[in-house]
């Protein structure tokens, strides 16, 4: 199975540095940010399963940062900062963080946190995640697709919007959403793209695209992958 990334935004990059080795050495994939403006670039690019986020940053707050991010994302936050106050822990999980962390803290704790919280939000499951509809097999874990047995090759973003649907089976996922969490929660990217997405696997998967029966549009909502149980 591929690595959950995680994504640090604190200033200090000798601790960033310290806290990315510690991590990358339990299996997590680890990627740094000293301020916002990195922070945007980087999650308008990349799909997280885990954010550290500190308070103080050099060009706004965590809290902000926090906020622009629930209005698009649900991606589990966990504050980690020196402000300890009450007013500050609470203010943290008002706006949608999911774990307040006081500094200084241990490593041994740190990793406690994130493995409970990757394990509350994503399963204990570690067994092969597959899906099938019709002559269809989508191996998410593995990230392969089969029709009649044959390989189907996808883009990378093709097979994670595919991988998004299969994982919400049977259930209509906004446009919005779709956006956010495929294309990264701060990607400038047209509505009009995902429509495109979603044309190519209909070509790929379906018998007939133009009446597809799994990849289903939703009037004035989105898509969903509908399937048989």
């Amino acid at each position: 199975m591929s690595p959950k990334q995680i994504l640090i935004i604190d200033d200090d990059e000798d601790l960033s540095f310290i806290i990315s080795e510690m991590l990358e050495s339990y299996g997590y994939g680890v990627t740094c940010a000293q301020n916002s403006e990195k922070a945007f670039e980087l999650l308008s690019d990349n799909t997280y399963h885990l954010i550290l986020l500190d308070i103080n940053l050099p060009d706004t707050t965590g809290f902000e940062l926090c906020r622009a991010l629930r209005r698009v994302s649900t991606v589990p936050v966990i504050f980690a900062s020196a402000r300890t106050s009450e007013t500050d822990r609470i203010t943290g999980f008002d706006i949608g963080g999911d774990d307040y962390l006081p500094k200084p803290y241990s490593m041994k704790e740190l990793l406690s946190r994130v493995n409970a919280l990757i394990r509350r939000t994503y399963g204990f499951s570690a067994e092969e995640k597959i899906v099938t509809f019709g002559n269809v097999t989508v191996n998410i874990t593995a990230r392969t697709v089969t029709k009649n047995g044959e390989s189907v090759q996808l883009s990378l973003r093709e097979f994670d919007l595919l991988a998004y649907l299969c994982e919400h089976k049977n259930t209509a996922v906004t446009k919005e959403k779709l956006l956010s969490e495929v294309w990264g929660a701060f990607a400038a990217v047209e509505p009009s793209t995902l429509t495109v997405h979603i044309r190519w696997l209909r070509e790929k998967l379906e018998e007939n695209p133009a009446e597809p029966r799994f990849i289903k549009t939703v009037y004035k909502v989105g898509y969903m992958l509908e399937v048989k149980e």
